[in-house]
């Protein structure tokens, strides 16, 4: 098992079947020394990969670090846990992401598939990786298999790691280029395999392995086909969503990195004056990279007046009017984990009264949904989001609204929060009926969303208020990631 390649500054280079152990000042965490793949013998700085590393890089990652603020040893230990919960014979199977195409050759921004990062750290798509079990059943083995080099092919789309540094630097055990993946698996995958993936081909444009099958010729096809139909066949999703469920220290980091980042692009946001709601838009998606994210973590909703009373309001194409409130949901990400946050205030900075008893509605109810999230508490987001709509209905009650019937549902229509990771709801499918534990990171947001009909108090027509926050929990008090978000 390889924890990856000597990171030793711009002047390292690699020596060809140098193996040596690592030095233990690599290995902080405990795991002892372990042996290292080496590389060519030319200096890191002048070799092209696919994506930053630090010899290449060094203004974005550390010395060991494989991705931004996540280092060799934990993506080999997150391999090691999802080896241990496979049966002897198990093997996982994923596939990377596709580019996606807007229209013709015009492509969409890379994202890579989630747990096919989570476990490899691996950016690029048309790649498959295989993890199993060791010989000895006390480790994990990993083969990558990715796009080879290909001067031709990068002059046009940019540099790729290819197969070399599948080993060297990703610390693959066997690598290959990925055109040839039915002879590979054909030699992995055997009568008694178990293989657990969420890559088949059912649906043909859902990722690079699915790809492949439709792609080939018939008669080749069916001998992807037939390789699989030896092994039994599991879905891989909720042993990844296990994993991934508990985030390590490295990941919070991350996630904080993104909400301090996002958040001090709020406040700076709040403090100018906006008309155009694209305006503000464009100065969110610019503020978070400026101060460190990598790009938006999702499409932002940035709506003024009436626009806020829908959820997903996305156009972003109005005007700004003052006495009317805007809400902003937007979030930056940092090494592929996302922040979340929402914040509604006065578009000329002034709450009306009326603005000010429904925003302060959601700001009590959601000061004391936060204050639950630790595990202490044995509280689930399902529970939490019940406590935040008796204390919705009390307040509205008091400010004279008629709560009968489906009031509350009209009112407040979402669920008061969702689990965040690498996706903005990540662990899809993950139960919100389950305690929190300590680690796990939800969103906290309530909001009130008034239809402009008579059943209606006058005074709060056509008012959408949402307040949201991202949010660790620890086991006696919560860590909100995002704090440098004002909202009193």
């Amino acid at each position: 098992m390889r924890h990856g390649f000597r990171a030793l500054g711009r002047t390292s280079s690699f020596i060809v079947r140098g193996v040596r152990p690592v030095p233990d000042r690599w290995l902080a965490n405990g795991h002892g020394a372990v042996p290292l793949r080496s590389y060519a013998s030319v200096a890191a700085a002048d070799l092209q990969f696919g994506q930053p590393v630090h010899e290449t890089h060094p203004h974005l990652l550390k010395a060991g670090e494989i991705t931004p603020g996540i280092n060799a040893v934990e993506y080999a230990q997150r391999r090691s846990n999802l080896a241990s919960k496979l049966p002897k014979n198990g093997l996982a199977i994923l596939a990377a992401a596709d580019v996606k195409y807007r229209s013709g050759a015009v492509f969409y921004d890379y994202h890579q598939e989630s747990n096919f990062f989570y476990l490899t750290g691996f950016n690029e798509p048309e790649a498959v990786a295989i993890i199993g079990k060791s010989a000895a059943q006390n480790d994990h083995t990993f083969h990558l298999y990715v796009r080879p080099k290909s001067p031709k092919d990068e002059q046009w789309e940019g540099s790729r790691s290819g197969t070399q540094a599948a080993l060297d630097v990703f610390n693959a055990e066997e690598s290959g280029d990925i055109n040839d993946i039915e002879r590979h698996l054909s030699q992995v995958v055997g009568d008694e395999s178990e293989v657990y993936t969420d890559a088949l081909p059912s649906n043909p444009s859902a990722s690079t392995f699915a790809r492949l099958f439709s792609s080939r010729p018939l008669s080749v096809t069916n001998g992807l086909s037939k390789i699989l139909e030896k092994a039994k066949i599991a879905p891989l999703k909720s042993i990844m969503n296990d994993l991934r469920n508990i985030k390590s220290d490295a990941e919070i980091a991350n996630m904080r990195k993104a909400g301090q980042a996002s958040g001090r692009a709020f406040t700076e946001a709040m403090r100018q004056a906006w008309t155009l709601e694209k305006d503000l838009t464009a100065y969110l998606e610019y503020t978070f990279k400026r101060k460190g994210c990598e790009t938006s973590a999702y499409v932002p909703v940035v709506a003024g007046g009436k626009n806020a009373s829908q959820i997903h309001y996305v156009r972003n194409d109005d005007v700004l009017v003052d006495g009317d409130l805007v809400l902003a949901d937007a979030g930056g990400e940092y090494g592929n984990y996302i922040t979340d946050i929402t914040r509604t205030w006065p578009i000329d900075r002034i709450f009306t009264p009326p603005q000010k008893d429904l925003y302060n509605a959601v700001l009590s109810t959601q000061r004391t949904c936060i204050s639950l999230c630790r595990a202490s508490a044995a509280n689930s987001l399902d529970k939490i989001h019940q406590i935040a709509e008796k204390t919705l209905r009390d307040s509205l009650v008091g400010l004279g609204f008629d709560m009968s019937g489906n009031a509350l549902e009209t009112l407040f229509p979402h669920h008061l929060g969702h689990y965040i990771g690498l996706d903005v709801h990540d662990t899809p499918g993950q139960s919100r009926k389950a305690p929190l534990q300590a680690g796990q990171c939800v969103t906290v947001e309530p909001g009130l969303y008034i239809p402009p009909t008579d059943r209606w108090p006058k005074a709060f027509r056509g008012m959408g208020i949402r307040i949201e926050d991202s949010v660790c929990v620890g086991e006696e008090h919560p860590f909100v990631l995002t704090t440098e978000a004002v909202k009193e």
